[in-house]
């Protein structure tokens, strides 16, 4: 009878190994076909330029190939509100950022997607600061110097932005609420307008995170970056903390998530990959020269507590901004 037991046991434990073989099998040999990166927003911007250079990189990590999906329309809703919807196996994953994962569900009464219950945290990609910039004929040379004429003159100098509810426009309002000021938002269909008549000195400033070329170019003046340490690529232009405005913090983000219920292992093997091809010098340099700053690499877990702390952060932002996209 001991015997006969020992039998069944010896059994029973192999059968469960060979059982489990498979399961550890397709851990271990993921990815087994191409990956599609969602990136929410059309081409040409920098989520699409991060997204693009960030597939190439994981493309050559994962021995898969990674392939850009652009789904623009409604501030990176549309596309975002699709990739909920996919199988959370690993091979969809999405560029999430500031504006669709932290400022819409506050500015959109219906966004297709709960920000928090529909993702899996992957990896915190880069952030790229706000700058506050005037037109390179502008007679204000520091924020000191901008705010002062703004007081001395209630409602006479204006901000432009991309529209209303954009970063721009987002990031101006908290300008006014940290330094008392008053100046009108002037929205734009779009940032590239925006830009353009700060160009030209139709607008008085702008806090933008696009406008980097036409800094390092001369065009534009850098007054301020929003951002708690200084850019690396305008290492002579302080932060606003720096230039004495508290607590003006205002980045894009970018990182990479995933569907709800994606597994662990591969969610932790994704965060390898992209930390490692992050702290890559070259990559870093690529991102640097786009204006972005690229945080230490952080685990899945870190990452989803500073998207949390971000929702709840934008939700006073975009009150102080009172803007509604519906």
């Amino acid at each position: 009878m001991p015997h006969a037991f020992l039998r069944r046991a010896a059994s029973a434990l192999a059968l469960a190994a060979f059982a489990a073989v498979p399961a550890l099998s397709h851990a271990q040999a993921y990815p087994e076909r191409p990956i599609k990166l969602v990136v929410p927003w059309p081409p040409g911007g920098a989520t699409d330029a991060l997204g693009r250079m960030l597939a190439q990189r994981l493309t050559e990590r994962l021995g898969q190939t990674v392939i850009v999906d652009n789904k623009a329309g409604a501030g990176g809703n549309i596309g975002t509100a699709a990739f909920v919807r996919e199988k959370p196996d690993g091979y969809t994953l999405l560029v999430a950022t500031s504006s669709t994962n932290a400022a819409n569900p506050h500015l959109y009464a219906r966004l297709g997607f709960d920000p928090v219950k529909d993702f899996t945290p992957v990896a915190f990609v880069a952030e790229i600061p706000n700058i506050l910039e005037v037109p390179k004929q502008s007679p204000y040379q520091s924020v000191r110097q901008l705010v002062d004429a703004a007081k001395a003159a209630p409602g006479k100098l204006n901000y432009g932005s991309g529209g209303v509810g954009s970063s721009q426009h987002l990031a101006g309002a908290m300008f006014k609420a940290r330094t008392g000021v008053d100046i009108l938002h002037i929205p734009y269909k779009g940032s590239g307008p925006a830009v353009s008549d700060l160009l030209a000195g139709q607008v008085d400033m702008m806090i933008d995170t696009g406008s980097l070329a036409q800094v390092q170019a001369g065009a534009l003046r850098a007054l301020a970056v929003a951002s708690r340490q200084r850019l690396p690529a305008l290492p002579n232009v302080p932060t606003f903390a720096e230039a004495g405005v508290s607590d003006m913090y205002a980045s894009a983000w970018y990182g990479i998530v995933a569907p709800a219920g994606t597994p662990d292992d591969v969610v932790a093997r994704l965060n390898r990959d992209i930390n490692a091809i992050t702290a890559d010098p070259a990559m870093r340099q690529r991102m640097e020269s786009m204006g972005a700053i690229v945080p230490a690499g952080q685990t899945p877990a870190e990452f989803g507590a500073f998207m949390r702390a971000e929702i709840d952060r934008y939700a006073g932002i975009v009150k102080l901004s009172g803007a509604k996209m519906e």
